[in-house]
């Protein structure tokens, strides 16, 4: 019902007002992107301006007769507008212009709905629809009516628009608990990879950023990337092996959008949390797009949200190929630490500096030691190439192995335990030295 479209991209209208009582303006070239990105075609953009919107359909009488004129002459489908619509400005509005009409909020749910592909995706996308849905119903028919005197007059004691209510209420109701089971086995998933003592970096930001590009570069997967907002809607989680630290488990998340419907940020909690759980953010910044410091800030009071603003963060400013000179490189902080990377995924430099800083940030406690191994220990040898440990191998004439190795003090500590081996015996190597 929901992910139903048609075959062909629909003509649009697509309608922009700036209003004087409205704090933050929506950008007009971003809803045109979007429109792009949900395969329907602009005919034309008509804006204007006024004091507030009007309460019946919005846009005042003259603006109204100017859509109007615009879907006639364009032949349009559907009229888009760039604002959040209450239901009766939707009814009024299709009412007199004789075509759907959707508000930003529509037609971003009418994106995810296109993008979703797990289980989940489209269980949290529907859910939303039905939400949004629900008080934008109207009565459709009047087969069903209520009960009234009379033979052959007894009706089912309910509206047509009561029993759909009722019917998405109990979807709503079954959804919700099918996402609980799925944050149960998201939960156990992380509780999983927290005592094998894996940690978790979430790429995070704008939509459009980078992400899977750069999810792609560092984790040599496959995911979808385009040069579209939403291209990603599913959490995807790949294993990868950070030089100088071992094992990590990268997500590539949804991306974020100015105004984000509070109906998706909810709806997408269980995929969100995979942010909040995090133990290191990548916060990917599209540089060359000229306000990238709205959108930074635009992300930043979602994670604050979602509760994950303090979840330690390391921005990644991406697509540096689009800009003149400039050269990849870290930057630090006072302290050393760093805080900001520029990269271009596309083209794959930087992404040496980008291992090296997460190496950084997430080995605080990484040591250091030799390590030597008896021919009877392979098995010891083994778990420590397999976490990328060992930086150096040499073996003396007698058959003993001598491993220079590196990764987090708790890592080692669980193998040589694993081992039989107690982790400041003498056999374990020389003593640890912590690593800033």
């Amino acid at each position: 019902m929901f992910f139903d479209r048609p075959d062909r991209g629909e003509t649009a209208v697509l309608v922009h007002i700036d209003l004087e009582t409205e704090r933050e303006q929506e950008d007009p070239l971003e809803f045109e992107e979007l429109v792009l990105s949900a395969g329907a075609i602009p005919a034309i953009y008509i804006k204007g301006s006024r004091k507030s919107p009007d309460a019946g359909h919005f846009v005042g009488s003259g603006k109204l007769d100017e859509i109007a004129a615009a879907v006639q002459a364009h032949e349009a489908e559907v009229v888009l507008f760039n604002h959040a619509l209450s239901p009766s400005q939707e009814r009024n509005l299709e009412k007199r212009l004789s075509c759907r009409v959707l508000d930003r909020t529509g037609l971003i749910l009418d994106i995810f709905a296109q993008r979703a592909r797990s289980y989940e995706g489209k269980l949290q996308v529907e859910l939303a629809q039905l939400e949004h849905t629900i008080t934008r119903l109207k009565r459709g028919w009047t087969h069903l009516d209520r009960q009234k005197g009379g033979i052959g007059l007894r009706g089912a004691g309910e509206t047509q628009l009561e029993l759909d209510q009722r019917m998405i209420r109990q979807r709503i109701k079954s959804i919700n608990a099918s996402l609980v089971k799925v944050r149960s086995q998201r939960d156990q998933g992380r509780r999983s990879r927290k005592r094998a003592d894996i940690p978790t970096v979430s790429l995070v930001g704008y939509t459009n950023a980078g992400k899977s590009s750069l999810f792609n570069a560092l984790a040599g997967a496959h995911t979808y990337a385009a040069d579209q907002l939403f291209a990603t809607l599913d959490s995807t989680l790949r294993r990868v092996s950070v030089p100088n630290f071992g094992a990590a488990i990268f997500a590539d998340t949804v991306g974020f959008i100015s105004h984000l419907p509070h109906k998706l940020v909810a709806a997408f909690r269980a995929t969100l949390e995979e942010t909040v759980q995090a133990n290191l953010l990548l916060h990917v910044i599209d540089v060359s797009n000229d306000q990238h410091e709205f959108f930074t800030e635009q992300v930043e009071e979602v994670l604050a949200e979602i509760g994950a603003d303090d979840v330690p963060c390391l921005r990644v400013c991406n697509k540096i190929d689009l800009l003149d000179q400039r050269e990849p490189f870290i930057e630090r902080n006072q302290d050393g630490k760093p805080v900001r990377v520029w990269v271009s995924a596309k083209t794959g430099h930087g992404l040496e500096l980008l291992l090296s800083a997460i190496s950084e940030l997430l080995g605080h406690d990484v040591v250091e030691r030799d390590l030597v191994i008896e021919p009877g220990q392979g098995r010891l040898r083994a778990k420590l190439y397999e976490r990328g440990a060992v930086q150096r191998e040499d073996i003396d004439s007698e058959g003993l192995v001598s491993l220079a190795i590196r990764l987090p003090r708790q890592d080692l500590d669980r193998i040589l335990v694993d081992e039989g081996i107690a982790p400041n015996s003498p056999q374990a190597g020389v003593s640890a030295s912590p690593q800033s």
